[in-house]
């Protein structure tokens, strides 16, 4: 049996339930407002993905994140602002929002990353914990990127209480699958391969039972680059997945790139115009599928981003496993949303904002 810690049992229909009272008829998210009281502030030092809430006018009635009852803010159909419940840091979690630098095609160039399985507790939402398993402590794992022909070299060591891998979508040898690799606690083994074809692809854990393993946060983006540079862009990553955190077998709360709210509370800043590049991969266990909507814009979406063709949109859903390239020009400048088009998981803590500026 594996054993699902939480500082307290809270079940998806129980987050639900417990923001019933603050729920506006209007607007369905109302019962999940959360913004600060006027002059409130997140962080906003250039280029992060903080952002500065001004001044918001109406007074905020009480938050107690301890009962799962978040500040309402009339006049809000979403929460934003210092107060939604997210337990990040402004600049927690940008490692897995912003990649590293593409490189220049340079065939046989290495590429080496070292990854360590290691078990640890994760404060998802406010007051919420989840036993997981990660890869360098964090849940999605860390981004893997390399140039199409690098040579790529993961050296991994299981410092986890279980067997763990690491599976690469993509073109390998078989004795690089991670499939057969099995890795027992406290072994190693390194993964080398020429890093092909380009495209948002991502990698997981392949051990026995597969669905458990993914599940616990054993996951995480990876990109090649094409031999030809895709144009210069502000570009970020985000990796959807789920936390069951009552050990049902049903998530009770979603997320991307770690906890729950988490550009709610801390909004992406962009700027108008300027090309934005979202590297997108869905590892959301247990529901059949996820999605991105975005608010007030279109995008271009590249399915696996290996080719050109591109669908243009402002939704795309993705079943597990399934990734993709979105490209954006905002027209307008302000704050607008993205968050799942399942709605129930927007709710339950996948939703965020982009805050465009001139």
């Amino acid at each position: 049996m594996y054993a699902v810690g939480v500082k307290r049992k809270l079940s998806r229909r129980q987050f639900l339930v417990r923001a019933a009272p603050l729920m506006v008829a209007t607007a369905p998210l109302a019962g999940l407002t959360g913004v600060g009281a006027a002059g409130a502030r997140a962080d906003s030092e250039p280029g992060s993905a903080g952002h500065d809430m001004g001044d918001m006018s109406a007074p905020a009635t009480a938050a107690d994140a301890s009962t799962g009852h978040w500040s309402a803010y009339p006049g809000h159909a979403s929460m934003i602002g210092p107060s939604v419940p997210s337990p990040a840091g402004p600049h927690e979690h940008d490692e897995l929002l912003f990649p590293p630098a593409a490189l220049p095609h340079q065939p046989g160039r290495v590429r080496e990353y070292n990854i360590v399985a290691v078990d640890r507790d994760l404060e998802v939402v406010n007051g919420v914990t989840f036993s997981a398993w990660t890869y360098n402590g964090t849940v999605p794992g860390p981004i893997i990127r390399a140039t199409e022909d690098d040579l790529l070299r993961v050296n991994f060591r299981n410092a986890g209480s279980h067997p763990h891998t690491i599976h690469f979508h993509g073109i390998h040898p078989a004795n690089m699958d991670g499939v057969f690799q099995i890795v027992d606690p406290g072994g190693s083994f390194t993964y080398e391969f020429p890093a092909k074809p380009y495209g948002m692809h991502l990698y997981h854990c392949h051990s026995a039972p597969l669905k458990k393993h993914i599940h616990k946060g054993l996951y995480g983006a990876f990109i090649i680059d094409p031999p030809t540079p895709r144009p210069p862009a502000h570009e970020l990553v985000m990796v959807m997945h789920g936390y069951d955190t009552d050990g049902d077998g049903a998530n009770n709360i979603y997320a991307v790139n770690g906890p729950a709210f988490l550009y709610a509370k801390y909004p992406i800043k962009v700027r108008r115009g300027e090309l934005v590049r979202i590297y997108l991969a869905n590892l959301t266990e247990f529901d059949l599928i996820n999605s991105f909507h975005l608010h007030g814009e279109m995008f271009r979406y590249y399915p696996t981003g290996t080719g050109n063709t591109y669908e243009y949109t402002d939704t795309v859903m993705l079943c597990q496993g399934q990734r993709g390239i979105l490209e954006i020009e905002f027209t307008h400048p302000g704050l607008f949303m993205f968050h799942a088009h399942v709605t129930e998981f927007t709710e339950l803590g996948w939703m965020g904002y982009f805050d465009v500026s001139e």
